[in-house]
């Protein structure tokens, strides 16, 4: 069997590398997880940024900053389907084998293998089954919530951001909607997605923020008081509001 027909391949390239091929894929969705948030950018990379080990993806649909001396292997996995349409991604893993994030090719695998042409794998193992997050019925009072529906309700624009190491993604603009589904808290723009499990969220501890005196910073923390990697930037006036 030829490599380009391999299901999954561990790519004999440097994860800084592979991403500089981002922009040739077509539509992409760069989805990470952590601490029961998912967040999501959809659309065409405009511009791959690289400075030796930092790789920034940019335009209107992405703004990811990845320090790639975090990560590992990278695996290119043929193997994902919505229907009958395959879903080819790269899988970036850390140091530990973890996937940290993922490109996904929304535009079929056509595209997708064209745009990766040029790097070259080997046979890898069979992937290993994705966990399920674990749902959880969604109270009316999850604080989750909250700053989204405030600025929702104001229609003010915010920035919302996840940060792992070696991995920031943010996006900003005006939320249209916060959707409560299968026990995620949902906020689902075209070119972003952030899906927020129940229960995720116990408070948010606020902090001035540092790009402006007019703005704070909104840092999600669990049940046990450590921050999970979201936060949401916006105006003092609205995100600070108390009543």
């Amino acid at each position: 069997m030829s490599q380009q027909r391999l299901q999954r391949e561990r790519l004999l390239h440097h994860a800084a590398d592979v991403l500089e091929a981002a922009g040739r894929l077509g539509r992409v969705m760069l989805t990470t997880s952590q601490g029961g948030a998912t967040h999501e950018r959809i659309g065409p990379v405009d511009r791959v940024e690289r400075s030796g080990f930092a790789v920034r993806l940019a335009g209107a649909a992405h703004d990811a900053d990845i320090d790639t001396a975090a990560l590992g292997a990278v695996i290119l996995d043929r193997s994902g389907r919505i229907k009958d349409k395959v879903l080819p991604r790269l899988d970036f893993q850390g140091k530990d084998g973890a996937v940290l994030f993922s490109l996904v090719g929304l535009d079929g695998l056509e595209p997708f293998d064209a745009g990766v042409a040029e790097l070259r794998g080997m046979a890898t193992e069979a992937a290993e089954p994705v966990e399920a997050m674990e749902r959880a019925d969604l109270a009316e009072d999850d604080p989750g919530s909250l700053p989204f529906e405030v600025a929702r309700c104001a229609g003010v624009p915010v920035t919302i951001e996840l940060r792992r190491d070696g991995l920031r993604q943010a996006w900003s603009g005006n939320i249209e909607a916060v959707k409560p589904a299968m026990g995620f808290i949902n906020v689902m723009q075209p070119d972003f997605h952030l899906h927020l499990r129940a229960g995720a969220v116990g408070r948010w501890r606020m902090r001035a923020d540092r790009a402006g005196p007019d703005g704070v910073e909104l840092l999600a923390e669990n049940v046990r008081g450590e921050l999970i990697g979201l936060a949401v930037r916006g105006p003092a006036a609205v995100l600070a509001r108390r009543d």
